[in-house]
């Protein structure tokens, strides 16, 4: 049976079949959770060791660079530095995606040591073999096999000769001297090396098809992936080159491969390559797919995929702030869905839904994207506040007990509790994000937790763990009554069966009553227990799994609930880790849940497994509409800070504020980009909040006439547009033109008169402020000729006031029943 989980992808097992797993120690210092890695050489002591928080480091170190690392038995005890394949642990098994990132199988042994085949030792054992061919340096493994025939495998380096042997190089690692060199099973040597991202070849370099047949062999986008890594990224990063460019007709080159293009280049652009290689997203030539494409990878000063580095982290993405601005009608609504699908799913996929034709494919993605929670919305107005952005306080009239400096009772009747707003939830939802749909070591976070006494502690130790040993929560109070009753699920029911039976002098207070509620009817299936042991240490967290039932044989406490335990700790660990205030002697009652703190509660009942928030998370996006509308400062408050890309968690420079109504600490994570929208008829770019624009990039999107047609039932529509907003950016602003997207829907002569008449006259009143012989100017009207779309008329002064009073002739304007589009016939 395996001992991985979701989130355990390492185990070790030693000689007796005992599982072991390498686990985190906290580091005062950096307030961070690590694993350690002891280098070749080094002594047990804290200073020397290398710090990780990447399994997959952790199992490079152990499984291909032979290296300690802290490690503990699943069943507990003490923590060690110990070493793959001494006398200690024997047996290992990974998750597939750890295995194939290392081009190692998923399990093997000291015995089978297929560890071994990784990018360093394989040319390692290529060094070895040129000096046994020079020097005969190794002859008691490489003289053994005699001359070779028929398998030989590419060196991914530059030598003078970069083609060898498969079984003398797979048996100098493996020491071993008997072994096949072909593909028929998993650990004969081109087998071992084809799986690892090499290239099998003839004597004369010539790539070697793996056979059909041999379903062990990796095959398509997975081998394009290896390969690429070993032989195009790694050798770059080795000579330290800031970059690498790989065109697709190399790749089918080198291993052999024909029509393959569409799977190359999506292999090449893809995420799990950009994983796999710890690479940024590629750019790319056109077309694509096609030989020709050429993709360009940022490689800067990353150190060797392979290596272990002190502190060595897994990448986060940098997040993205990007304000889209332009006049109305210039496509922000499309770019901006166009934008939030890219940011989720990456360059490549979004790439397939540009063009008007794609539209609805995109929109249906977009929603499919809010509909799963990673697309939020939100638009800004002038009385947009932090109480409704970030975290507010509003009334409550639940029964929650108020024990937190938060809750401000206000009368009887309710009190203010601290209530998130979008920014905040959408910012957990990121940091909290599994990208395996929430199977990793999560607790629900929806769920409520209860205090449950099992016993008196030192008195009634056989209760507890009785309780503890068989799955079960227990209690005494409710005296011998079965509550099972479904009329039992009312306080009242509770309250009046008590006085009726067994005290008419009770209150709503009594235990009896109180407790009997809490266990019986508020609690419910899927919250959670915490076991005290005491007022200030927990030795138990389950969750709840079956309804309350009553045992009339029971020795002691008849009352009882199924529970799965999800951590225990006869030790038991300290209460305010997760819960500020001191326990209440009541044997069973509902904690305060928003003074919970889950992500050190996750820490406790998962250790070392618990996730670090960010890392692995899926990509989210917040939309702010009319990002302009709203003070920026009032919205964000001291969180503006946070926004910055090197300031969210995990990032170098990491900042976590403590907010002002729960009193707890926020970040925001990575993966959550921001893109707002702002329309610059409202409002000048240059009056945006100083803070705001430092921490946004500012995308401009103008109108384009290119994208319109040039004949609508006899109307140009693009010189219509672009004559008219060469006389609104004279008249007043290049802020202030009319989008492309006012016309892009017209078809026929009437849906463009319908657009001039409803959407784009009224939209120029607006602009120039009821001045309509500008509005007639933009249009195009003269005094001297009929009018085209509008009609003036001159008005005459009321009787009494005379003519010489007015600085000029007053006209009527009137928007005309019929247009005349002659200036902009086809």
């Amino acid at each position: 049976m395996s001992a991985l989980t979701p989130s355990r992808r390492v185990v070790f097992y030693d000689s007796e079949g005992a599982p072991y797993q390498p686990v985190r120690h906290g580091d005062r210092a950096t307030r961070r959770s690590v694993f350690k890695i002891k280098p070749k050489g080094a002594s047990n002591r804290a200073e020397e060791a290398l710090q990780t928080e990447d399994i997959l480091v952790v199992a490079r170190a152990m499984l291909i660079d032979g290296l300690a690392a802290r490690c503990q038995a699943l069943a507990g005890g003490d923590v060690n530095y110990l070493r793959y394949g001494a006398e200690k642990l024997q047996r290992y098994e990974i998750g597939e995606e750890i295995a194939q990132a290392l081009g190692i199988p998923a399990n093997g042994s000291t015995g089978d040591m297929a560890v071994v085949v990784s990018r360093h030792a394989v040319e390692g054992a290529m060094d070895a073999f040129d000096r046994y061919r020079l020097h005969g340096e190794g002859e008691d493994i490489f003289g053994r096999f005699g001359d070779p025939r028929d398998y030989w495998v590419r060196s991914t380096r530059e030598r003078d000769s970069r083609v060898y042997p498969t079984k003398p190089v797979v048996g100098f690692l493996l020491k071993k001297t008997e072994l096949n060199g072909g593909w028929g099973q998993k650990t004969d040597a081109a087998a071992r090396l084809h799986n690892a991202g090499f290239i099998i070849v003839d004597e004369d370099d010539r790539p070697v098809p793996p056979p059909e047949r041999y379903d062990h062999l990796i095959r398509d986008a997975d081998r394009i992936r290896l390969c690429a890594l070993n032989y195009f990224i790694e050798p770059a990063r080795e000579h330290d080159a800031p970059e690498v460019t790989i065109r697709a007709s190399q790749i089918a080159e080198a291993m052999g491969l024909r029509d393959a293009f569409p799977n190359i280049c999506s292999a090449l652009g893809g995420e799990k390559f950009q994983q796999l290689a710890k690479v940024p997203p590629p750019t790319h030539t056109e077309p694509n797919p096609s030989s020709s494409t050429i993709f360009t990878y940022k490689l800067g000063s990353q150190a060797q995929a392979d290596t272990v580095t002190e502190a060595t982290t897994k990448p986060m993405p940098s997040a993205t702030n990007l304000v889209l601005y332009g006049p109305p009608g210039t496509g922000k609504t499309y770019r901006t869905a166009w934008e939030a699908v890219r940011l989720c799913l990456g360059e490549q996929f979004a790439a397939s839904f540009q063009g008007d034709e794609k539209r609805d494919a995109l929109m249906a993605e977009y929603r499919r994207l809010v509909s799963d929670g990673r697309i939020e919305f939100v638009t800004f107005h002038q009385s947009m506040s932090y109480e409704e952005f970030v975290e507010g306080l509003r009334p409550s009239t639940d029964d929650e007990a108020g024990e937190g400096p938060e809750e401000v009772e206000i009368s009887t009747g309710f009190r203010l509790k601290p209530h998130d707003g979008v920014f905040k939830r959408v910012s957990e939802r990121a940091r909290l994000d599994r990208p395996d749909g929430g199977t990793s070591a999560r607790l629900d976070r929806s769920a409520r937790v209860f205090k449950v006494a099992l016993g008196r502690r030192q008195v009634e130790d056989d209760r507890i763990r009785f309780g503890l040993d068989h799955g079960l929560i227990h209690v005494g109070w409710g005296g011998d009554i079965d509550w099972s009753d479904e009329r039992f699920d009312d306080f009242n029911e509770i309250f009046s069966e008590w006085r009726t039976k067994k005290d008419p002098e009770a209150t709503g207070n009594d235990g009896n009553v109180v407790i009997t509620f809490s266990f019986r009817a508020d609690m419910q299936v899927g919250d959670y227990v915490v076991v005290s042991d005491g007022r200030d240490r927990v030795q138990a967290l389950g969750k709840v799994t079956g309804g309350y039932f009553y045992d009339p044989d029971a020795a002691f406490h008849p009352h009882r609930r199924h529970v799965e335990w999800l951590w225990r700790n006869d030790e038991g660990t300290e209460r305010s880790r997760f819960y500020s205030n001191a326990f209440r002697r009541h044997s069973v009652y509902k904690l305060n849940q928003s003074l919970v703190d889950w992500d050190a509660l996750e820490a406790i009942v998962f250790g070392e497994e618990t996730p670090r928030a960010s890392q692995s998370a899926r990509d989210h996006v917040l939309i702010i509409d009319e990002i302009n509308r709203a003070n920026i400062s009032k919205v964000f408050g001291e969180l503006i800070t946070l926004l910055e890309p090197d300031k969210r968690l995990g990032m170098q420079n990491e900042i976590r504020l403590v907010l002002p109504y729960s009193k707890k600490p926020f970040g925001v994570p990575a993966n959550l980009h921001i893109i707002g929208t702002m329309n610059t008829a409202d409002r000048s770019i240059a009056l945006l909040d100083t803070a705001l624009r430092r921490r946004f990039a500012f995308r401009e999107l103008m109108p384009n006439p290119l994208v319109l047609s040039t004949n609508v039932g006899g109307i140009d529509l693009q010189k219509l547009l672009m004559t008219i907003n060469n006389r609104i950016e004279y008249l007043f602003d290049r802020e202030h033109q009319i989008g492309h997207a006012y016309f892009t829907g017209c078809a026929t002569r009437d849906a463009v008169e319908e657009v001039m008449r409803h959407k784009v006259i009224p939209l120029l009143a607006e602009y120039f402020y009821e001045d309509w012989s500008k509005v007639a100017t933009v249009l195009g009207e003269s005094g001297s000729s009929p009018g085209r779309f509008l009609t003036r008329e001159e008005l005459k002064a009321p009787f009494g006031l005379e003519i010489d009073d007015f600085s000029g002739p007053k006209l009527r304007w009137k928007v005309r029943d019929q247009f005349d589009f002659s200036e902009f016939s086809v």
